[in-house]
């Protein structure tokens, strides 16, 4: 029954060691969007609305500069 109970809390154990920050792994990947004026000219509302979103959670996450 030990041996049970040590082979279900070990996985649990894993999980909470795993990942002690947030916002590291956004920030150390991504950076900011910055199409140029042709692009933006071409680009859907959907594609500006993702930009847009993408570069603002950067903005809180990061601290990125416009």
């Amino acid at each position: 029954m030990r041996r049970k109970l040590q082979v279900l809390a070990l996985p649990l154990l894993v999980c909470l060691a795993g990942c002690p920050t947030t916002g590291g792994s956004f920030c150390a990947v991504e950076h900011p969007i910055r199409p140029t004026k042709a692009e933006i000219a071409t680009l859907s509302d959907a594609s500006v609305a993702a930009i847009l979103a993408h570069n603002e959670k950067g903005q809180k996450l990061c601290g990125w500069k416009p």
